[in-house]
């Protein structure tokens, strides 16, 4: 098994196990001020897609050291898949809820799995030869965009449906 495989599959355990994890790390630090721009303050779906978004980020940092080298598209691949992964949560629980009329927890946690191998397997397909590296900046920018929204509206989240609670 070669190397990037190896930290895809590696990344996709990390990820899956930390996000869920996290899921109750406010409320077992006793509502911390800091835990809660890194985990789910509640139940929005947007809150949610932090269970993906920073155990991703925290592992993508990892992986691109270790695969940087050989692997010089690795940054823009796991940015890319870091970004789509956020995005198909959302995107399934709307769309399941929507349909069902209702949620499940199953579902959601399905979800969220589905949400991490999505974006691990696009990282993956994308890194070897990777044409996305000519983005690189554009994407870490709109990584690092998006983790200053989670900081922004974790306490001031605006009136909208991906910020209410289910």
């Amino acid at each position: 098994m070669n190397r990037l495989k190896r930290c895809t599959l590696i990344g996709i355990l990390f990820v899956s196990v930390t996000g869920t994890l996290s899921h109750f790390l406010y409320q077992f630090s006793g509502n911390c001020f800091l835990a809660g721009l890194f985990s789910p303050v509640g139940e929005s779906t947007w809150e949610h897609m932090k269970l993906l978004f920073f155990p991703m980020l925290f592992y993508s940092l990892w992986m691109s050291a270790c695969l940087r080298k050989e692997e010089p598209g690795v940054v823009s691949a796991l940015a890319l898949g870091n970004l789509a992964g956020c995005a198909l949560i959302p995107i399934i629980f709307y769309t399941y809820s929507g349909v069902l009329g209702f949620h499940l927890l199953s579902l959601d946690i399905l979800t969220f799995l589905i949400s991490v191998l999505a974006a691990f397997y696009l990282a993956y397909r994308l890194t070897p030869g990777s044409k996305a590296g000519k983005y690189e900046t554009l994407l870490a920018a709109a990584v690092i965009l998006l983790m200053l929204l989670f900081f922004i509206f974790t306490y001031n989240p605006p009136g909208i449906g991906l910020f209410a609670e289910p």
